[in-house]
């Protein structure tokens, strides 16, 4: 009987806040963004454990070369600070605000927009994560911005606690990213990612969430081989363990369809990848709304009646709208869309 719940137990963590008004909450009206640059590369490691080991990745002509500090290296965990600060940016530069590569902000804000506790442990994993990426030290020849970076550098060049509790609880954050991340961002080398990512439990999970939306996109299909995967995860696990992890969270989506965006399926020791959207009846196990599909006239149309703004993007906060208010599912998708669409755009503007 045991058995039998833990199968039907979604893999994704609680939504731990409750999910707000999409019309009038300002922290969420910055989606969530990554850099390409490290959702290609296995730049953050996927150990939940200090990981304390330097090693080398180097592929088509690139490298990566990242040595931990004594606590370790930044993890996919951590990487949660970096999308928080890097959509912060971006939705400062869709509004034609100044933007600077020092973000200030309350720890509050970024532990709510990632899913995170906000009880002590939860600050304290915080400050941890950003030991890790000022402590993390890379060097590479991945070009971001057009500018190719071949000296060692920092994730973020500097943290600072501005001011706290009696406790010792963080309140407002200073953050000063590192040229190579502000020069991704300057240059619109970032992706929207779904608010479901924050979800997903296991660091692999999300490692291949990232792959997928980087090479994927909005592909029919994306396939890669299971070497060249855990090259690009840089997983250390023997490749016969790590065709068992990938094997179990390809079952688990088979089952839940939690993988936010996409479906995935292995077999021959190859991982193939797709939209939820192009599948012919949503998937098996798949949400509700993620069933609900929209035509290209749909997305034209939701273009004319939101310029300026990512229609894919819009589509997922749509279906975390419906989802939140447990609405019935549109009879005519394109037009619900393009009239959900016309709203946000009298409610937010142009970008």
């Amino acid at each position: 009987m045991g058995e039998s719940t833990n199968h039907q137990r979604s893999p994704l963590l609680p939504l731990r806040h409750a999910v707000p008004d999409f019309f009038v909450c300002d922290l969420f009206d910055a989606a969530p963004k990554g850099d390409m640059a490290s959702m290609e590369h296995p730049v953050f490691s996927l150990a939940t454990k200090p990981d304390k080991r330097s090693r080398r990745y180097e592929h088509n002509g690139h490298y990566v070369q990242i040595s931990p500090s004594e606590m370790g290296l930044a993890t996919v965990h951590d990487r949660d600070v970096l999308i928080f600060c890097i959509s912060q940016v971006m939705a400062a530069l869709n509004d034609n605000r100044p933007v600077s590569k020092v973000l200030r902000f309350k720890a509050y804000d970024l532990l709510i927009a990632t899913n995170r506790g906000v009880d002590g442990r939860g600050y304290e994993q915080l400050k941890a994560a950003f030991r890790r990426l000022q402590g993390t030290q890379i060097e590479t020849n991945i070009i971001t911005g057009g500018v190719e970076t071949i000296d060692i550098f920092s994730l973020v060049d500097r943290v600072r606690i501005v001011r706290e509790t009696r406790d010792g609880r963080m309140l407002d954050v200073e953050v000063t990213l590192s040229d190579w991340v502000f020069n991704a961002i300057q240059s619109n080398e970032v992706l929207t990612l779904h608010r479901d990512y924050f979800r997903l439990r296991k660091p692999l999970e999300r490692r291949i969430y990232e792959l997928a939306r980087k090479h994927c996109g909005r592909q029919s299909e994306w396939r890669i081989s299971l070497e060249l995967l855990q090259k690009k995860c840089g997983s250390n696990s023997t490749l016969r363990e790590f065709r068992r992890l990938v094997t179990e969270i390809v079952e688990q989506d088979r089952a839940h369809g939690h993988i936010p965006d996409y479906a995935v399926s292995f077999a021959d020791d190859v991982l193939t990848v797709w939209p939820r959207r192009l599948l012919p009846d949503g998937g098996a196990g798949v949400a509700t709304y993620d069933k609900v599909r929209i035509s290209e006239d749909g997305y034209a149309a939701a273009r004319r009646a939101a310029p300026g703004w990512d229609v894919y993007g819009l589509e997922s906060q749509w279906k975390a709208w419906m989802h939140k208010g447990q609405k019935p599912l549109p009879r005519v998708p394109d037009a619900a869309f393009a009239k959900w669409c016309a709203r946000y755009f009298e409610n937010h503007g142009r970008p």
